[in-house]
């Protein structure tokens, strides 16, 4: 049994902040029953890179989901989708706040229906304030959250983080929303609404970065690779590239020192803790690569490890895909789509002992399940559900 076994969720969302959300239910055992607009589904159903016209970018969101689709401009397929709240767990959006209610099928409305229903949003700035309609995307909250203006190399421009942690990190949150909702309704019986705004997210991931402002009234900036207070906390050049390694306090730092043949430097005035290597970085920082340039990375890897002293190769993807320690966690799975054939992607990060997660089955084609969905929900036959879906 998975730990989501028996949760029903009606998932209206679309690209990726609030399908990433309803990927994690799902991995856990939720049903979550994608519900698509006719035609085109999905926006990122049109996303690249494609296996043949497939999107590898929709599948990799996707999967262990069933698509239904409905056009909520014919108000007789609005009345279908009320129906379906009553037997529903969940409702997950992530449209511009405004939307659902305009259809009236915002929270307000379907509470009455199902009053045990937990409704999520998962927006750009989140259902209050003066954002609030204000159209995002991940770009535009790592921009306003402040994460871009501490990446980046030292004194160089403002850099977006490689991945769209803007709209991933929302998604998280959205589901670690749900599921206290979710919780809250196992002890009570009372459903509610979960409001998830990507700018606030952006915000609750600064840690470090508020504490240095609030505490000194300095502004963080780009540090490059380093830490901004535990030094040596970096990358530094190799003969063949860079290594990072992290000796995060005096302990380690002596060790990092007996490694590098240099036991003189735990004893340097300038080095002597924390805070003196800290404030002293750039001074330090040269000699530490002119030491690390003299072997190549696998050689300071072999030496750093066997003392096991923090460290790491800057691994391209293909290989960190193909990382034996990857591989053993079963972190990249692969699948069979009825279409697309076979693909790779990144597996389920969680480990539960008694309730695993898993990969069962493939995105959906567009409107797949539509059938199916509906025979489960109202008992529809196949004919029943060909004249309801015909045009007027």
């Amino acid at each position: 049994m998975n730990a989501l076994q028996g949760i029903k969720v009606l998932d209206l969302t679309r690209v990726l902040a609030g399908p990433y959300c309803s990927m994690m239910l799902a991995d856990f055992g939720a049903d979550i029953i994608k519900i698509e607009p006719p035609g085109v589904g999905d926006d990122s159903r049109a996303f690249g890179p494609f296996i043949g016209k497939e999107s590898a970018y929709f599948m990799s969101l996707n999967r262990n989901k069933r698509s239904i689709t409905l056009n909520f401009k014919r108000a007789k397929e609005v009345d279908l989708f009320r129906e379906m709240v009553k037997q529903a767990d969940v409702v997950l959006e992530n449209y511009r706040p405004g939307t659902m209610e305009k259809f009236g099928i915002g929270y307000a409305e379907l509470k009455k229906i199902n009053p045990k229903i937990v409704y999520a949003s998962c927006s750009g700035f989140g259902h209050s304030g003066p954002y609030m309609l204000k159209p995002a995307y991940d770009i535009i909250v790592q921009a306003m959250g402040g994460i871009m203006s501490i990446t980046g190399p030292e004194n160089g421009e403002p850099t977006r983080v490689g991945a769209s942690v803007g709209d991933i990190v929302a998604g998280m949150f959205t589901a670690y929303g749900v599921m206290l909702a979710l919780f809250h309704r196992e002890r009570t019986g009372e459903g509610q609404e979960v409001d998830v705004g990507m700018l606030d997210c952006q915000l609750a991931i600064l840690e470090n970065a508020i504490a240095r402002y609030t505490t000194s009234g300095n502004v963080p900036v780009p540090l490059g690779n380093r830490h901004p207070s535990i030094t040596p906390f970096a990358s530094f050049t190799a003969k063949d590239g860079h290594i990072i390694v992290g000796a995060g306090n005096d302990r380690l730092w002596e060790k990092l020192c007996n490694i590098l043949e240099r036991p003189e430097l735990v004893k340097d005035a300038r080095f002597e803790n924390n805070g003196k290597r800290t404030a002293n970085v750039k001074e330090l920082t040269d000699i530490l690569n002119d030491i690390f340039s003299k072997k190549t990375i696998a050689e300071w890897l072999e030496l750093l490890e066997k003392a096991e002293l923090p460290c790491a190769p800057i691994n391209t993807v293909d290989k960190i895909v193909n990382d034996p320690h990857i591989k053993a966690r079963g972190m990249m799975v692969e699948q069979e789509h009825p279409v697309a054939g076979h693909l790779k992607m990144a597996g389920i990060p969680v480990k539960m002992s008694g309730t695993p997660g898993a990969v069962k089955t493939p995105a959906p084609l567009l409107g797949q399940h539509t059938e199916e969905i509906l025979k489960e929900f109202f008992g529809w036959d196949k004919a029943k559900t060909e004249a309801f879906f015909k045009a007027d």
